[in-house]
């Protein structure tokens, strides 16, 4: 018998392996991505005291209006300047990118493209 492959949980191991080595601190905290059929979600998080600092998403209120009619690919780029704005806000300049297990290609690309537009460095 054949054995389907289940891709969210080779996700999770991918992701498990890299937050082995990816850490935020204070000093940088670190930009988590989760990726869903229909959203995307980014968190700053500082892993010492184990806070989120900042979150934004597809589903925040902020981008509600703006989002309508938009590729995910687009949506993803807005949710990565909102989630830059708000670090900004809040003193965050540089962060760690947890791509969350997710390849560096389409919404999660875009996100970070957008993070960096809004003027976070990593």
């Amino acid at each position: 018998m054949i054995n389907k492959v289940n891709k969210n949980e080779q996700r999770k191991h991918r992701h498990m392996r890299v937050r082995k080595k990816v850490f935020g601190t204070k000093k940088t905290p670190r930009l988590s991505v989760y990726r869903s059929t229909t959203n995307i979600y980014a968190q700053i998080i500082n892993d010492e005291k184990a806070e989120t600092l900042c979150s934004a998403s597809t589903l925040s209120k902020e981008l509600a209006e703006t989002l309508k009619n938009k590729t995910k690919s687009e949506q993803a780029f807005m949710v990565g300047e909102l989630v830059g704005k708000l670090a900004l806000k809040k003193g965050i300049k540089e962060v760690v990118f947890d791509r969350g297990g997710y390849l560096y290609t389409g919404r999660v690309e875009s996100l970070a493209k957008g993070a960096r537009e809004a003027g976070l460095k990593f």
